[in-house]
């Protein structure tokens, strides 16, 4: 189920989206000069180690001690993983940058990702495992789009065997079918070995729920407005394939 992108048009330049997305893209390619071992040791440094703050006797005031939960979401672990993630990106956060702001989007963002961070630090406290990436915020960005615009259309693409179904669902439908997905794979993940490598789920799942939770602090009240079903026909096959 891959979303090839959104029929919602936006009214402003959506300049910190494209920010994050060539700050995310240029760190990857700076990664790339490490061999493997050096960038295991870059992910113990820059990732966010549950057990690090997790299980200690109590948490530190040095604000560098806590610099992880920033600099992790702009850490990737390959090339899908990044190309995912900004994909995503591309598709829905122009939309909620064009009802918050550029600055008030980059807050928005962060806290999602620092939330998203430490849900997963409270689900898996005793892990030793960097986690990186920048999904835990872009599922926060998902959830704000959801509750925001949810009569929008996404077009997605449904490749069955060989062949590409292209079907145009409501954002509310998609989205929340995602959110499932995660939610389940991370219940899944609780019956799995405590250390084990992988996608960091229940990140995504506590992004998601920032994002709804916290959207409307940051949407500018006059730039809000109810999606009217008269932007269907942005969503005619002509203007996406």
């Amino acid at each position: 189920m891959i979303p090839i992108r959104d029929c919602l048009p936006r009214r402003y330049t959506p300049y910190m989206t494209w920010l994050i997305i060539a700050l995310n893209s240029f760190i990857f390619i700076f990664e790339l000069m490490f061999p493997k071992e050096d960038l295991d040791y870059l992910f113990h440094i820059f990732g966010v180690v549950p057990a690090k703050y997790m299980l200690v006797a109590s948490l530190p005031l040095d604000p560098f001690y806590y610099l992880p939960f920033l600099t992790s979401m702009f850490l990737h672990g390959g090339w899908f993983h990044l190309i995912s993630n900004m994909w995503v990106m591309w598709i829905f956060a122009d939309n909620v940058e064009d009802k918050m702001g550029s600055f008030r989007f980059l807050i928005f963002y962060l806290i999602c990702g620092f939330g998203a961070s430490w849900i997963h630090c409270l689900i898996n406290p005793a892990s030793t495992i960097p986690t990186v990436g920048a999904s835990g915020a872009i599922s926060g960005v998902l959830g704000a789009y959801m509750v925001m615009f949810p009569h929008a259309r996404v077009i997605t693409l449904f490749p069955i065997l060989f062949f590409p179904f292209f079907f145009a669902l409501p954002a509310f439908f998609y989205i929340l079918m995602w959110f499932f997905i995660q939610l389940f794979s991370g219940l899944g993940s609780l019956l799995s070995p405590a250390d084990v490598g992988g996608v960091a789920w229940w990140a995504h799942v506590g992004g998601f729920l920032f994002g709804i939770i916290l959207h409307r602090v940051f949407v500018i009240k006059k730039r809000l407005r109810i999606y009217d079903d008269h932007f269907d026909y942005y969503c005619a096959w002509g203007r996406f394939l």
